[in-house]
This record gives structure tokens, C-alpha cells and sequence, in this order.
């Protein structure tokens, strides 16, 4: 279990999904992982964010109606100088799509994709550190990039962020990574060639903790969510890819730790 403090930069540190309507994803979330909803910050236009326990594990924010954006969960990588950062992410290939700006006294935003074309955000946290809950069912406990392949992308990773990646060594067809700060590992890097879907290329995934997979499954079906991967064993834990009621896909895990 973890609390919010300033992170180290590259340390995954929150996790945002923007969408159209989000009355009806607050509900889905609400009766999926047990959150509930407080405002703010509205600097951006309409958002929340999802309490546990009283603690802050996520946000949600509104689409403008003429905005037809995929819809998915957003990483974010803290850093000390979103600016600085930004201007990393250009010169190493990578695009800025939005910012740097402040998100009013929270902190200094920027979404971002990397060379492969996979979006993250960037977050300089000021009042707001961000997610302030990690291990228990309904937090999110890990991030990964589903991409082509590690090595190119891992180096774009590493010189922006200063990660160590190391890779997994188990097998010849078997591309896996994974990024340390600090001597902890973080997040991590998997690359699936052409496995990668088609209509979302490759993306980072957030890992939802629960309490029983296949029963968190089945209740994502009856929210009017999709299963996309049934449960199955992992060297993870037991995991489910699902999406939500307007397609962002996300994994539900029962972690072995737990």
C-alpha cells in the first residue's frame, strides 16, 4: 500500500480518463471498484476525482461534445519541470499535444505521445501529488506500455525520464521490460508486434487491483461494460481486460501478492 508524496520523476502517479459522459462513467466506476466523486479541479472544464477510503485513486473529465478523441485511460509520469520535460519529448521524437499549462493550483500538466505514438501525460504536482492510494481493490497498482517492440521505445523512455530498463530474459519470442527509478521498478514496457489491436496501436494499460477477478468481470458485463480477454493466470495474478461503457480499455488483476 502506498500513499500520495512527491514522486520521483518517471514515477507512474496518476491515472485520467476523459470521456462524454461522465454521469454515466462515475456510475459505472461507482458501482465497479466502490469510488466515490468529488469536484475538481474544474480549470480544465468538467472533472472529478475518484476517492477510496477518502483518498484520491484517479480522475474523470468531460469531452467537449465536438471532441471525438479515442477514449482511454491516461498515464502520468511525474516530473519535477513539465516544461523542461516537454521540450525533452520533442527533441527525442516524441509530440506534445497539450501544454505545458497549470490545471489551476494542482499542478502543471502535459499530454504528450511518444515516437510509437503512444499518449501519456506529464504531471509537475504542486497541490495535488497525486494518486494517494495503491494495493487495495479499486486502486490502480501498475502501469505498462503495449507497444512493438522495447528497445527503440525504451531508449526514448529512458534518456526523457533517466529510467533504468531492464529486460526479462525468459524466453526468445518474449519482449518484456521493465523501468526503475530509483532501484524500484515503476512500470513496464511489453512488446507484442503485430498483436497490437489495430484500432488503438500501441498504448499504455492501467492494472486495476481487485478482489476477485472473475467476479469483477462479470459485473463490468452487467454495467453494459465488454470483456475483451477472459480471466486467465498470469505470472502477474488472475487478469481480465475489459473496457467501460464507452470502450477505454483497462486490466483487472487479483495480484498473487495479495
Amino acid at each position: 500500500m502506498t500513499e500520495a508524496a512527491r514522486r520521483s520523476p518517471g514515477t507512474p502517479c496518476w491515472v485520467s480518463l476523459m470521456v462524454h459522459g461522465i454521469e454515466a462513467t462515475q456510475e459505472f466506476y461507482r458501482a465497479l471498484f466502490g469510488w466515490d466523486f468529488v469536484p475538481g479541479p474544474q480549470a480544465l472544464g468538467p472533472y472529478v476525482r475518484a476517492l477510496l477510503g477518502g483518498r484520491e485513486v484517479a480522475g474523470i473529465g468531460q469531452l467537449p461534445p465536438d471532441r471525438h478523441l479515442n477514449i482511454a485511460w491516461t498515464t502520468y509520469l511525474a516530473t519535477q519541470d513539465a516544461d523542461e520535460t516537454a521540450e525533452s519529448i520533442r527533441c527525442c521524437g516524441g509530440t506534445v499535444a497539450v501544454g505545458p499549462l497549470d490545471a489551476g493550483e494542482a499542478g502543471r500538466m502535459v499530454i504528450c505521445a511518444d515516437p510509437t505514438g503512444a499518449v501519456f501525460g506529464v504531471w509537475q504536482a504542486e497541490a495535488h501529488h497525486g494518486t494517494a492510494l495503491a494495493g487495495p481493490p479499486g486502486t490502480p497498482v501498475w502501469n505498462e506500455l503495449l507497444t512493438y517492440e522495447t528497445a527503440t521505445v525504451g531508449k526514448f523512455y529512458r534518456t526523457v525520464f533517466g529510467y533504468d530498463v531492464e529486460p526479462v530474459v525468459s524466453a526468445a519470442d518474449f519482449d518484456y521490460a521493465t523501468l526503475h527509478v530509483e532501484g524500484r521498478p515503476v512500470a513496464s514496457l511489453h512488446g507484442v508486434g503485430e498483436e497490437l489491436p489495430r484500432d488503438r496501436g500501441p498504448h499504455w494499460m492501467t492494472y486495476f487491483e481487485v478482489d476477485d477477478t472473475d467476479a469483477a468481470a462479470r459485473l463490468v458485463v452487467e454495467l453494459g461494460g465488454q470483456v475483451l480477454r477472459p480471466p486467465r493466470d498470469g505470472t502477474a495474478g488472475r487478469l481480465a481486460l475489459v473496457a467501460d461503457l464507452e470502450g477505454a480499455v483497462f486490466t483487472l488483476v487479483r495480484s498473487r501478492d495479495r
